[in-house]
């Protein structure tokens, strides 16, 4: 079944708001041209006519969105968890991510990325790749030929990265850039280029100017690291003085949203009011990334002010400072560590409930891709998912079983799976 027009029949849940789920047991999902066009008790006489794939008694979900994955880093997860950010970058992500000038390497340790990616419940993510321009079209192939719906970047970084890694000047690393873009230029449908400098301790003043002028010309979105780590925000304030904030040193170049500049900045554990509001004014996506932050031991970021703010944000697995790709999992740690940050740092911010973890990993992130829910007009992703081995029938009620599956869920679970309309299982 390959069409783009059809109905999903099954008990169906998405968000209307981060607090506000519509569930529909035994309702239809509609898709119209890749499209969805509702949710519905039962299916309209307008769609009579439509192939219905019937999924009775299965969980139908929108598909869930990653804003923040290193796929160079899938090979070595699991390692390193006893560092901090600094020392574990030096020490397993920029040795590893320097074999990736080896074509042959590439084509392997991308090729079980993607595969794990398909499997999972993820239709859409950001995707950092590394520094090199071949190694990053072979990853932008293989995720087009995959059917997800991706952005990714060639990493950019001059300065503070070992041999292998930095590129020798700004003018060297922007001539990469546009030597990449200019590759992918009218290649692919469904994996968009991505600006990417790794984070200000790895770009001159000179080459975050030249990644400016280079956004503006293309319209192109941008991805980096905000306020992860103590070290790093240190070694930030060091490295430009004349900068009042973090965020600051990216929005005096241009790279930090605003119109025509979508931007997603990785976690914000430690950024305080006027960065936060600056995120605000200039509509940048955050990308929540429960695990990798308490695995290099960065801290919990308080993402109940960024809701209550009314803050574009999302979850990111940020593999391989986190371990799973799943945003399930993602969902999950962050509900959990919602609960300590309250409980031992802060009680004025309450832990995030089930529905809201599940709008971050679907609406929330979803919004800088126009999907993530089945409201009419959104770009149809699913994923038809069988819950039954969590317990005995009956089930219980929908946010019950949806909470469960945040959970519970493993890759096994997911029956079948949508992007834009096209079934890829």
């Amino acid at each position: 079944m390959t069409q783009l027009s059809f109905a999903i029949k099954g008990d169906i849940c998405h968000s209307l708001a981060p607090r506000q789920l519509e569930c529909v047991e035994g309702g239809c999902a509609v898709c119209e041209d890749g499209r969805s066009a509702g949710v519905f008790r039962a299916l309209p006489e307008q769609y009579a006519g439509l192939p219905v794939l019937d999924c009775t008694g299965r969980l139908v979900l929108p598909g869930l969105v990653d804003l923040h994955v290193h796929a160079s880093q899938f090979a070595y997860r699991g390692t390193g968890m006893d560092m901090e950010l600094l020392d574990w970058l030096n020490a397993c992500a920029f040795p590893e991510e320097s074999r990736f000038a080896d074509l042959d390497y590439a084509a392997r340790a991308y090729g079980r990325f993607v595969e794990d990616v398909v499997r999972g419940p993820n239709t859409r993510a950001c995707v950092f790749a590394t520094a090199h321009v071949e190694a990053t079209l072979l990853l932008m192939d293989m995720l087009e030929k995959s059917g997800l719906v991706t952005m990714v970047g060639k990493v950019s970084m001059d300065t503070s990265a070992p041999d292998g890694l930095r590129e020798p000047d700004a003018p060297s690393a922007a001539r990469a850039v546009r030597s990449w873009l200019e590759a992918a230029q009218g290649r692919y449908e469904r994996t968009q280029p991505m600006l990417t400098p790794r984070f200000i301790p790895s770009c001159s003043d000179a080459l975050l100017r030249e990644l400016g002028a280079i956004q503006r010309e293309s319209g192109l979105p941008v991805q980096s690291h905000l306020s992860e780590n103590r070290g790093e925000v240190q070694l930030v304030r060091e490295l430009c003085p004349w900068s009042a904030f973090y965020g600051a040193a990216y929005d005096e170049y241009g790279l930090f949203g605003g119109d025509g500049c979508d931007t997603v900045m990785a976690h914000c554990v430690l950024s305080e009011e006027p960065e936060l509001e600056l995120i605000r004014e200039r509509g940048v996506y955050i990308a929540h990334c429960p695990a990798s932050n308490m695995n290099v031991s960065s801290g919990i970021a308080p993402v109940r002010r960024f809701l209550d703010m009314g803050l574009r944000a999302g979850l990111g697995s940020d593999v391989a400072g986190g371990t799973l790709t799943s945003i399930f999992r993602a969902m999950a740690d962050a509900i959990q560590v919602s609960k300590l940050r309250w409980r031992l740092v802060d009680e004025s911010l309450p832990a995030l409930t089930a529905p809201e973890a599940f709008w971050l990993g679907t609406a929330g992130g979803g919004a800088l891709f126009g999907t993530g829910s089945f409201k009419p007009g959104m770009e149809f992703d699913a994923i038809v998912l069988d819950d039954s081995r969590y317990v005995p029938e009956p089930a219980g009620d929908l946010p019950t079983r949806l909470e469960r599956t945040i959970y519970l869920s493993e890759n096994r679970d997911i029956e079948h799976k949508f992007v834009r309309g096209l079934r890829l299982f």
